[in-house]
């Protein structure tokens, strides 16, 4: 049973390795980590990931899961990685994504009319891609699962879990990983950040999202 993470040049690392963490420990599942072409990808920061066979050595992945990262603007026109992720989803046991990987599978026109969630700072986005944009860790649609920012990814595959293989197995993985978040502040979300760092931070990305189109 395949479980295909597509990578490309500057995805954002934990959005793809939380996901594996979590689904690698799942039993009867192996984790494939596929590209247009095989070999190294840069995420947005200096760490490097490997995608060891091309798209088209798993077309039927039981499931896809689609990370996110400032690359994925470089994506949002017709190119063969939507075309995977079209094809692919027709098949798939589980549809998902974490952050703005949602774009990719708006962009795919996989969420024409649905709910699903993304990156705070990419609402907008996903609304102009035909979905109703909900601001909710994780948000599943039939098969079709997406999760918000980043560290979401990692509930989402939990939540997976317990859905494949039943919470035991699922509660197992989280006690194994020691997931037991106790953050040192209050600012996880656009609601519960000071205001000062919410706007600085705004611009910040603004400026980096506008340099990678």
């Amino acid at each position: 049973m395949d479980i295909a993470i597509p990578l490309f040049d500057r995805i954002t690392a934990l959005d793809a390795i939380g996901p594996y963490e979590v689904l690698s420990r799942l039993p009867g599942y192996r984790v494939r980590f596929v590209a247009v072409k095989a070999g190294p990808y840069k995420t947005d920061k200096q760490l490097t990931l490997i995608a060891d066979v091309p798209l088209s050595a798993v077309p039927h992945p039981e499931i896809l899961m689609v990370p996110g990262g400032f690359g994925t603007r470089e994506l949002m026109t017709p190119n063969p990685l939507l075309d995977w992720i079209k094809a692919a989803h027709e098949t798939t046991q589980w549809t998902t994504s974490v952050c703005t990987g949602s774009l990719l599978l708006g962009a795919a026109g996989l969420l024409k009319g649905l709910e699903a969630t993304t990156h705070w700072s990419a609402m907008d986005d996903l609304a102009k891609l035909g979905a109703k944009p909900v601001e909710t860790r994780v948000v599943v649609q039939g098969k079709i699962v997406t999760a918000a920012g980043v560290s979401s990814g990692i509930d989402m595959a939990l939540m997976l879990a317990a859905k494949i293989a039943g919470d035991d197995v699922a509660q197992a993985i989280q006690l194994g990983i020691e997931y037991d978040p106790q953050p040192p502040f209050n600012a996880g979300s656009p609601s519960k950040a000071p205001a000062h760092i919410l706007e600085g931070l705004r611009a910040r990305m603004r400026e980096r999202t506008a340099a990678s189109r």
